[in-house]
């Protein structure tokens, strides 16, 4: 069950030093490859949003069908359980949502350095006419 959570953990981690890369400032022959190479990981990588999707509603589900502790008719440990069980869940809830965020937007950074790459040439082009 814990290693579902590792491996998000490890992919909101790696899109986060690929995001993080992508917005260094680099010269253009340096910052061009490394767009070009994280584009071709990207279509792979997608894999990410269902299975993030499909772990919020594993949580979503464990959230409904949870035994609720309240009341007098709790012990403390029972009471703590539940809290961390709790707290576990917003855990992963905001790594799954992180995930899906975090390659949205190197989706977005790759397509505007590619948009302005072409807008480049172009402008190049004119200027030889």
């Amino acid at each position: 069950m814990a290693l579902q959570w590792m491996i998000m953990a490890y992919v909101v981690a790696a899109e986060a030093v690929v995001a993080f890369t992508l917005t260094l400032p680099s010269p253009k022959l340096i910052k061009s490859r490394i767009v070009s190479f994280v584009s071709l990981i990207l279509q792979p990588s997608l894999f990410v949003v269902p299975f993030a999707a499909f772990q919020l509603l594993d949580i979503y589900w464990k959230n409904e069908h949870r035994l609720m502790c309240s009341g007098e008719t709790c012990t403390a440990i029972e009471r703590d359980r539940y809290e961390k069980s709790l707290y576990k869940a917003q855990r992963n809830s905001v790594l799954c949502v992180a995930s899906c965020l975090l390659y949205w937007f190197i989706y977005r950074i790759c397509k505007y350095n590619r948009e302005i790459e072409r807008m480049e040439e172009l402008e190049k082009r004119y200027k030889d006419e």
